[in-house]
């Protein structure tokens, strides 16, 4: 229902005030309004009148449902103009105070939505209109004795309002206290965590740098030794090779199988040496590739030759896929070279039969050489520790080797710029994989 008249007035005197307010309250009561809500309406539409009825006598006043949703509004018509800024205290009163001036006659519109949430039907609307049609005028003294009355209770209820925020906020400053008391002990703690929390940075970083000195002092000894035994190593295998030359003097069987063992662990402390001395120059960052563009088919041709050199188990096969002629890779040949003849033989080292194979692919940005081998296998558990330094793991100490070759081809990979992974299982073999980049990463 957009629009339906329930009531038509005029203000003629003063007494019609008292008359516009109660009608004010009955329609506003008719209509679903709370008790509060009606009190507001009549005030407003009492306050308006009166003053519109100090400028002019005949005051047209209608009320009305209208809009979506509904709103109980009042008009107040008169000839002339109106000061809208007088009437602002009773606009605070109602939801809506609109003032229009055609230049001849101003209307004042009051407005006051309704709670239902439902539509008024018509019904309702004609109920309202015959509840204010046969109510009875009260006279001016019972209506302002009524207004007595609602203003008595409005104070009342004021009073009681006063209270309960008085007590609210006593609660909320004893809350606050608290509050207070709860932040300062929290910023207490807080400050001393965070004192506890820096002390222990700064230890941290003490460590830090004792175990960094501790790595560089263990790095300058590895190669400082390194270094120092290798002269000495050299020349005693010279000394040997003097002594086994046929020009010399002969030899007796027993003498031939001692400078054959001399030999032998010799040549196993040069190569353990010449591991160290390596492992330390990488570690101390001292190690820079010379980066060149490498030929991979090249390079695994010469793998494959050496590797069948040095096998001599008929039961391994070694089974080299030579990439196409092409093939290239920007690192450093020797540390290359030096990675995958590890990784080799490892293989071939670790392998009773089967066989042992290595393969390359790219995939236009990354080379991936994967190196496999049908050996004994290695235990989930002891995946990383095969790239720690000096380990030999159980079951495998009759196999000669100085537990350094895994972990100083690991770091070789890392300062060519690539990664390398594993994948192992008792029994069923071992597969490392090498990733490097086809180009030099800046």
């Amino acid at each position: 229902m957009t629009d339906a008249i329930l009531l038509h007035l005029v203000l003629r005197r003063e007494q019609d005030v008292f008359a516009v307010r109660q009608r004010g309250r009955e329609a506003a009561a008719a209509l679903g309004l709370e008790h509060q809500d009606q009190i507001r309406v009549a005030t407003a539409l009492s306050d308006v009148g009166r003053q519109l009825l100090a400028k002019a006598a005949g005051v047209e006043v209608t009320f009305r449902v209208h809009g979506r949703p509904e709103s109980l509004r009042i008009d107040l018509a008169v000839p002339g103009p109106v000061d809208p800024q007088a009437l602002r205290p009773a606009g605070r009163l109602v939801d809506v105070l609109e003032v229009a001036d055609d230049g001849h006659e101003t209307v004042v519109m009051l407005s006051r939505r309704l709670p239902a949430p439902d539509l008024l039907t018509a019904d309702q609307v004609e109920r309202a209109r015959r509840t204010l049609a046969t109510s009875t005028v009260a006279s001016p003294l019972d209506e302002l004795s009524s207004q007595n009355e609602h203003l008595l209770s409005a104070l009342e209820e004021a009073r009681e309002q006063r209270d309960r925020l008085k007590a609210l906020n006593d609660e909320l400053e004893e809350t606050n206290r608290g509050v207070m008391a709860l932040y300062l002990q929290l910023s207490s703690e807080l400050e001393e965590t965070n004192r506890g929390v820096v002390a222990l940075y700064a230890e941290l970083d003490e460590k830090s740098g004792q175990l960094r000195a501790a790595s560089e002092a263990k790095t300058r000894f590895l190669a400082n030794v390194s270094h120092e035994l290798r002269a000495p190593v050299t020349a005693v295998i010279g000394l040997i090779r003097l002594l086994s030359d046929p020009a010399s003097d002969p030899l007796t069987a027993a003498q031939a199988e001692q400078i054959a063992l001399m030999r032998g662990s010799a040549s196993d402390l040069l190569s353990l040496v010449n591991d160290l001395l390596d492992l330390a120059k990488a570690e101390s960052g001292h190690l820079e590739p010379g980066w060149a563009p490498v030929d991979l088919s090249q390079l695994f041709k010469q793998l494959r030759g050496t590797l069948r050199a040095v096998l001599t188990n008929p039961d391994v096969e070694l089974i080299v896929d030579t990439p196409d002629d092409g093939a290239w890779i920007e690192s450093d040949e020797a540390l290359l070279t030096q990675v995958l003849r590890n990784l080799l033989h490892n293989a071939v080292k670790f392998t009773e039969q089967g066989q042992v194979t290595m393969h390359a692919r790219c995939d236009g940005r990354r080379w991936t050489i994967t190196v496999a081998d049908t050996g004994i296998g290695i235990p989930a558990a002891q995946h990383e520790r095969i790239f720690e330094e000096f380990v030999q793991l159980p079951g495998r100490q009759k196999i000669h080797g100085t537990g350094l070759g895994l972990p100083y081809a690991r770091r070789l990979v890392g300062i060519l710029g690539g990664d390398m992974a594993m994948v192992s299982e008792p029994g069923k073999g071992s597969t490392f994989t090498v990733t490097l980049p086809v180009a030099r990463i800046s």
